[in-house]
């Protein structure tokens, strides 16, 4: 099974967006889950009986709407021969549009991961969290960091890092006390030192095994040496976790900032991983955006230029941008204007306004999504393209200070 791109996942997320805005008046909004494994001909069996049951809708206009619905799921599965391999869903009714207006809107979804329970569902809402949750980066890894003083548990959920734990020991400094012995304190330090490492075992146990044991990639250690040596060596995690440990790493800290640090530590181990890919690509924007190499473009006019003339390496787009090109013309004397809008879902589609040559009204001609048109501008020439997470601060700050849109370019061209 052909893994999703990452402009097909911007699309899939896009359109979920979409589809969760939309609201009927009252249950007319229909969702079909089908699986790879369901009949078509029981589907339609199903679909029939619930045209027949929605009769007894007291409401006129649900009744109506209930029944319109139904029959155009069972219009367009006439035409469906053979369910496909990861399942279908159709998303079908009677729309609000306000003005106390409905329009009938049908959706159908071809998933990127196998539909595996028959659902009908008839609401308000469309039904969209079995969708939603094939959008979540399940990869995780257990993050620990220590010394003898303290300890903190976290997880690195898909590219999100979670605190859970944070531990403090009682191990004695290793100046002792006047009238103990010099052998007798080093044995009380030494039995502190295992209670505590014991501890953290335990707890880290705890946190970890709650991960479902697929999702869970591996863990990661970090703190000075010999702490996190000794903690490895004395196996004081489960054995089923021992086995996943990719690699022990120096750090300094071991409060809660020592896990992002962890997480720097071990970029060559986790090079192949999505968040590594992107926070990579965002540091190398910001190196040449620092050395003042001419090599970076950013917003939407200069990377538009850049992207033009074939001169971008790598093309940064955050998974947080909405925006669209709009032309708009008058058809009365022919002018014409092109602007961009940012939106977010929920919001009404774009009007066009009067003319300001002659006060005409103005008709939207085109509206053009600029991630789809800046994705082909860059497959024309073989530029890569990088959906980056809001979900670190480097990605953030792309998304808030540059409006989402950045490039590496291949040399300086002065634009």
């Amino acid at each position: 099974m052909a893994e999703q791109s990452a402009h097909e996942k911007y699309e899939f997320k896009k359109k979920l967006e979409s589809l969760r805005d939309k609201k009927g008046r009252s249950t007319e909004l229909i969702t079909i889950y089908i699986p790879p494994d369901k009949q078509i001909f029981d589907v339609t069996n199903q679909l029939k009986e619930e045209h027949g049951q929605a009769a007894n809708i007291k409401s006129k206009l649900t009744r109506t709407n209930v029944q319109g619905a139904v029959e155009s799921l069972l219009s367009r599965l006439r035409y469906l021969d053979k369910v496909p391999e990861n399942g279908i869903v159709y998303f079908t009714g009677a729309v609000d549009i306000g003005a106390n207006k409905t329009s009938m809107e049908s959706e159908v979804i071809i998933p990127p991961e196998p539909i595996t329970v028959y659902k009908y569902h008839c609401n308000s809402t469309f039904h969209l969290e079995p969708l939603e949750d094939m959008l979540k980066d399940k990869n995780t890894f257990g993050l620990l960091v220590l010394d003898r003083r303290e300890a903190t548990v976290g997880l690195l959920v898909g590219k999100r890092i979670q605190a859970f734990r944070h531990l403090t020991s009682t191990v004695p400094g290793k100046q002792r006390k006047g009238g103990q012995s010099a052998h007798r304190f080093q044995q009380l330090r030494l039995i502190a030192i295992h209670d505590f490492y014991k501890r953290i075992g335990d707890a880290a146990s705890e946190i970890f095994l709650t991960v479902d044991h697929k999702d869970m990639k591996g863990i990661l250690i970090g703190g000075p040496s010999p702490t996190k040596e000794e903690f490895n060596g004395g196996e004081f995690l489960h054995h089923e976790l021992q086995k996943k440990i990719l690699g022990l790493f120096d750090i300094s800290y071991t409060d809660e900032s020592g896990l992002s640090e962890l997480l720097n530590a071990a970029g060559e181990k986790l090079q192949d991983l999505e968040l590594m890919g992107q926070k990579n690509a965002v540091k190398a924007f910001f190196k040449e955006l620092i050395s003042d190499s001419g090599k970076v473009a950013y917003g939407e006019t200069q990377v538009r230029a850049n992207l033009e003339i074939n001169s971008v390496e790598t093309l940064l787009l955050s998974e947080d941008l909405r925006a669209e090109r709009v032309t708009t013309k008058c058809s009365v004397c022919g002018y014409e204007d092109k602007w961009t809008r940012r939106w977010k879902p929920g919001e009404a589609a774009p009007t066009a306004g009067n003319c300001p040559k002659c006060g005409s009204s103005l008709e939207v001609t085109d509206v053009t999504d600029i991630v789809d048109e800046f994705s082909a501008l860059a497959d024309k020439s073989s530029a890569k393209v990088i959906f980056v997470s809001t979900d670190f601060d480097e990605g953030s700050q792309l998304m808030n200070a540059f409006g989402g849109i950045a490039a590496i370019l291949r040399y300086n061209t002065g634009i």
